[in-house]
């Protein structure tokens, strides 16, 4: 399994960013995906979750009513839409992939088994 982000650069408070990853090597479909972000000093974070049929999200906190998480089975990619930043989501993201062929096609995990490169996100006050 191959988990390709990108998109993170450096934006303005108040604005806006999507990142994708391209994952290989897996039967997409088949894959609950996900993205994390780490900011330096502090812990893993779960920002949002998507099910493999790309039905249902779960997102934390600090992404609610802000970021969007989407997915094309098509072309094997996760998208991050994020808005509204603010300097506090300045870390670095993660794409994640966990298998979920025995579930639900609406399952949403929390915990996830792959990690991609991570891509990094500055947002200046």
């Amino acid at each position: 399994v191959q988990l390709q982000a990108s998109g993170g650069g450096l934006v303005q408070a108040g604005g806006s960013l999507r990142l994708s990853c391209a994952a290989s090597g897996l039967v997409f479909s088949e894959w609950a995906m996900g993205w994390f972000r780490q900011a330096p000093g502090k812990e893993r974070e779960f920002v949002a979750g998507i099910s493999r049929s790309g039905g249902s999200s779960k997102y934390g906190d600090s992404a609610k009513g802000r970021f969007t998480i989407s997915r094309d089975n098509a072309k094997g990619m996760v998208y991050l839409q994020m808005d509204s930043l603010k300097p506090e989501d300045t870390a670095l993201y993660y794409c994640a992939a966990e298998s979920v062929r025995r579930y639900s096609s609406e399952y949403v995990p929390v915990k996830y088994g792959f990690w991609g490169q991570g891509t990094q996100v500055t947002v200046s006050s």
